[in-house]
């Protein structure tokens, strides 16, 4: 699909960047940016920034960065054009497009037909609900009785998929689907699985059938909102039936890595700063009816680490409800440490027995429920301990595997002033010196983590700073630091102030007469009078793609290079404007003075110059040694003389630098 230029730009600059992220990612405010855990890898501490004066997200910790369009094609794994699609519906832009070819058409992403296919599925599954005489007397009535109203049904797409025949299957072949996307091949991942396939024996025909026939379906959503996967209930038990019947694992839907009920609870997630944890689908669907909106459903099986990150991108605490039996208690406990490890804040709350989430939700309002949780609910250490020491009265054997699973747990926790506290917690509930138990958590770190390395913000005792200083040492002789690139330090610059000044006019006063340059200019004239050039070809590709665009009426490079197509050139402005290498950091907008201005220009250029001549210098000795090695004279001399000129120079730069 061809999408005109004027449509992209009108996109680019109506997405704003705070709004995008926000819609995947909880945001805090701490200075002019916003700041959340990265939603690309796994983090503890947020490093993932978002400027909303230069309209771009940063992480510091994986270094993915770019525009809203950037971060809508990496959180969706799309295209280019999908993603100003996307940002196009959400901004209200109409994106106009020639029609596809044929040719075109069968080139679609699998990703997108199966897409395709799932919505038209979740659509048909909610009209057999809502339209049909069957789906309304069994399945509607169904949700019902279970206490769910007509608009939450509609809101989490409820449906309901026929006893008899293959209707779903017969009807989606009539639409033109076909068998590759109705069906799943597990070593592909391709195909959605609504339908399912029976290889025909003795000379009989290959038969597909509808994957959940008589059963409500519970849709699974991605965090944007498409339909991924289904879920389907059977509403009476039957002998070697199961309850549930999931789609396959697929190119689109991997059970682990999704959380019912997120598309949906997001956003009152971020506004509550929590997130509840449920088991069940009809847990999260009620406690939403009750009001309850920030929560999210597990789907029954094991927590997984993909699962839990979901969730550290829109908060840091999380209160895990389970149903008061063993299993639920077995489960909650099972949870924890996988919370921990990925630096939530954890507590855990049991239903009294005969109550789970759902039924809970039906007999209490809102606020009730809420106050229920608030004065129930426990800090996780305190849950673990009570509930292992309840079974393990009298058992010395269990007594010590209580006392080495909460350590486990404790040694999860990065925070030291928290596992500070935690360990003097337990040590009370379990009735040991504390001291021992701070050994048992250091030792178990060690174990599990290797030794411990001591940051600026652990204070150092006397005896602790003279060891750390003396194996500095140690470590320095026998290993020397890599030296610092200051060429690539210096061209990494001179490329930032291209884009903050490349269209700003330096003036120089020549005998009475006033010269004018753009930066951009002045820059190429100063490289081309003294044969510097950039070390990278990244960096050359830049200053060739200004120099090719600074013509252009209403040229702006910072706008221009975050924006372009050149996936590697847009990389790096973006590296660039959110690094630490801002020409000044009270300049983060570009306000220099003319005067301080041209002189940040002139002495970016010598220190260029200066660094250039330094790895000449380098070169050069290289060369008289192997030019001395083999009595070549007269080489020696020509290597000499060019050593004696740079040197000269380099002495030139200093001074005009104001080196020593």
């Amino acid at each position: 699909m061809a999408i005109p230029h004027e449509t992209i730009d009108k996109i680019f600059d109506a997405a704003k960047i705070e709004e995008v992220v926000g819609d995947y990612v909880s945001l805090k405010k701490k200075g002019a940016n916003l700041w959340g855990v990265c939603p690309f890898h796994t983090e503890k501490t947020p490093s993932f920034s978002v400027s909303p004066a230069r309209n771009i997200f940063k992480c510091f910790g994986c270094g993915k960065g770019g525009t809203a369009v950037q971060f809508i094609m990496d959180i969706e794994q799309c295209s280019f054009a999908e993603a100003i699609r996307k940002l196009g519906a959400k901004y209200h832009i109409e994106v106009v497009e020639r029609e596809r070819t044929p040719e075109e058409e069968q080139r679609r992403d699998h990703r997108e037909s199966m897409f395709v296919a799932n919505d038209w599925a979740a659509h048909w599954f909610q009209e057999q609900l809502w339209n049909t005489d069957e789906g309304k007397a069994v399945a509607l009535s169904y949700f019902h009785q279970r206490g769910l109203r007509d608009e939450t049904i509609r809101k989490f797409g409820l449906g309901y998929c026929p006893a008899k025949g293959n209707p779903m299957t017969t009807a989606a072949i009539e639409k033109g689907f076909t068998e590759e996307y109705l069906c799943n091949e597990p070593t592909t991942g391709i195909g959605t699985g609504i339908s399912g396939k029976i290889n025909g024996e003795n000379g009989k025909p290959d038969r597909l059938y509808d994957r959940f026939r008589d059963r409500v379906i519970f849709p699974f959503y991605n965090i944007s909102g498409k339909y991924i996967g289904f879920a389907g209930r059977i509403l009476v038990k039957k002998d070697n039936t199961g309850k549930y019947v999931n789609s396959p694992e697929s190119l689109i839907y991997h059970k682990g890595r999704e959380l019912y009920g997120l598309y949906q609870a997001k956003q009152a997630i971020i506004k509550q700063k929590k997130c509840y944890l449920v088991e069940g689908q009809m847990d999260c669907i009620s406690m939403s009816q009750a009001g309850i909106e920030n929560v999210v459903c597990s789907g029954g099986t094991a927590l997984t680490k993909d699962q839990i990150s979901l969730i550290h991108r829109f908060t840091d605490n999380v209160t895990i409800l389970y149903d008061g039996d063993a299993a639920g208690i077995h489960a909650a406990l099972r949870g924890i440490d996988m919370f921990l490890a990925q630096g939530l804040f954890v507590k855990v709350m049991l239903f009294p027995d005969g109550d789970d989430p759902d039924s809970f939700a039906r007999k209490h309002s809102a606020e009730e429920f809420v106050d229920y949780i608030n004065k129930n609910e426990e800090d996780f250490i305190r849950y673990k301990v009570r509930t292992l020491l309840a079974d393990a009265e009298g058992d010395i054997q269990k007594r010590t595997e209580a006392i080495k699973s909460t350590v486990t747990s404790i040694a999860y926790i990065a925070d030291r002033i928290m596992q500070s506290e935690y360990i003097k917690l337990s040590a009370h509930e379990l009735g040991i010196d504390e001291v021992k138990l701070q050994k048992y958590v250091t030792d178990e770190q060690r174990l599990r983590f290797g030794p411990k390395v001591i940051t600026p913000d652990e204070p150092l005792t006397s005896t602790q700073a003279a060891v750390e200083q003396s194996k500095q040492k140690q470590q320095q002789q026998q290993q020397p630091a890599p030296p610092v690139d200051k060429l690539d330090i210096n061209s990494r610059n001179l490329i930032l102030a291209l884009i903050q000044y490349g269209m700003r006019t330096l003036r120089f006063d020549s005998n009475g007469q006033e010269l004018c340059y753009l930066v951009g200019d002045y820059i190429q004239i100063y490289m081309q009078a003294t044969g510097l050039r950039f070390q990278k070809p990244i960096y050359q590709a830049f200053f060739d793609a200004f120099n090719a665009n600074k013509g252009y009426e209403n040229f702006i490079p910072e706008t221009y290079f975050i924006r372009t197509d050149n996936k590697e050139i847009a990389q790096l402005a973006v590296e660039l404007i959110s690094s630490t290498l801002l020409l000044n950091a009270q300049d983060a907008e570009g306000q220099l003075t003319d005067n301080e201005m041209q002189n940040q220009i002139i002495r970016l250029l010598y220190e260029l110059q200066l660094s250039d001549t330094d790895n000449r210098l380098l070169l050069l000795d290289e060369e008289l040694r192997e030019a001395e090695s083999t009595n070549d004279e007269e080489r020696t001399l020509a290597l000499y003389q060019s050593q004696m000129q740079i040197l000269a120079l380099k002495r030139e730069i200093c001074e005009l630098l104001g080196h020593n």
